[in-house]
This record gives structure tokens, C-alpha cells and sequence, in this order.
């Protein structure tokens, strides 16, 4: 039921709800105003979204304002998170002054959109960031728990400082101990390095 609903709305927003605004940052480069953001939020990392763009002028009206038409002619976005960039491809939206970029955001943090060019002649040259994109576990309902997982990394730290106790105690009468000793110290002193291995693992999938 839940990727039915998500499909539903990525639907909805390709074929021009796109326009939607929610938490989108907006820049002043007189006489523009320049908004970015995401059409569907809050972004997810692994679901299909759209950077989502707005651009308008003043109208006639006086303290209003208007889409403009053809406003990536000569202007670029180049989509930017930590050292990665990539130029986007935009396309319009049906309502003037409204484009939108698809996109499948692979991490979540924090990602910044530039623009460099011009608008009917005037420069622009910006970056504006837009909306953090989060983990699934945002959508998640009911919410799973990490209990399990915890649990396990608990009782594995556990087993670690017991082998490693028993250890401790044999090393302190290693002068007197037989051969028979000696492998059992050998065999405890391989479980903790496989229990400390199965560890790091576990903590290496609870942070994927």
C-alpha cells in the first residue's frame, strides 16, 4: 500500500504538480526572484523527486509578480552535495515561471543548487540551498525498531568484555599454564577478534 501511494503522488507531480511549494528558499537578482526546492517533500533518499524552480518578475500590477518565460535560456543549474556536482537538464512546467529537474537523491544531507548565467541580460550567478533530504525512516509508519539490531550489538559488546575478562585472568597465570592452556588462550583470543569483526559489521549496515 505504501509504494502504491508513493507511486500515486510521484504520478501526480510529473505530470505538473510540480509547482507546489513548500519549504523552498527564494533569492532576490533585481528585478528577478529566483526560488528553489523540492516538488515532493520532505525529500527521501532512494524515492523519485524533482528539484523544483521558480522564476518571476515584477507585473504590471504594482507588488506582484509574474512567471517568466524561457528563464534557462542562457542560464544553468548545476546541482551540488559535498565534492559531487552534476549540471541538470531542466524542463518546464505548464505554469509560466515553474520548472522542474527529476532526480533520485542517493544520500541524505544537505544539497545546493547553482545557477550561473543570464536572464534577458542579467547576470546571475547564485546558490541556494534547498531542503535536507532525510532517511525512509521519515516515512515509515508503523515505524520499525532498531531494538533487535541494538540488542545483538549489546550482547556482542558483552561477549567481547567477557572473552576479554577470561583472558585477562589466563594471562595472569600464563607462567604456569600447560599446552592445553596455552590453545584455549589462543582459541579465546581468535573469538574476540571474529566477535569484534561481526561487530564493526553490524554497525557498518545500521549506518546504510
Amino acid at each position: 500500500m505504501k509504494v502504491l501511494t508513493l507511486g500515486l503522488i510521484g504520478l501526480l507531480f510529473s505530470i505538473g504538480f510540480v509547482s507546489q511549494s513548500f519549504a523552498h528558499t527564494t533569492v532576490e537578482v533585481e528585478p528577478y526572484k529566483i526560488e528553489a526546492g523540492w516538488g515532493l517533500e520532505p525529500p527521501v533518499v532512494g524515492i523519485r523527486n524533482d528539484f523544483v524552480f521558480k522564476i518571476t518578475e515584477p507585473s504590471d500590477t504594482p507588488n506582484s509578480y509574474k512567471g517568466v518565460t524561457n528563464a534557462f535560456k542562457n542560464l544553468e543549474v548545476t546541482a551540488m552535495f559535498g565534492g559531487a556536482s552534476k549540471q541538470i537538464d531542466i524542463h518546464s512546467d505548464p505554469k509560466i515561471g515553474y520548472y522542474f529537474s527529476p532526480v533520485i537523491p542517493t544520500k541524505t544531507g544537505t544539497y545546493t543548487m547553482y545557477f550561473k548565467g543570464e536572464i534577458n541580460g542579467v547576470p546571475i550567478d547564485v546558490q541556494i540551498p534547498v531542503e535536507d533530504v532525510e532517511s525512509t525512516a521519515i516515512l515509515d509508519f508503523p515505524q520499525t525498531s532498531d531494538s533487535s539490531s541494538d540488542q545483538d550489538v549489546t550482547s556482542l559488546k558483552n561477549a567481547i568484555s567477557s572473552l576479554q575478562r577470561e583472558v585477562s585472568s589466563m594471562k595472569d597465570g600464563s607462567e604456569s599454564v600447560d599446552g592445553g592452556a596455552a590453545y584455549d588462550f589462543a582459541i579465546f583470543g581468535l573469538s574476540i577478534a571474529a566477535a569484534a569483526i561481526i561487530l564493526a559489521i553490524i554497525a557498518l549496515i545500521k549506518r546504510k
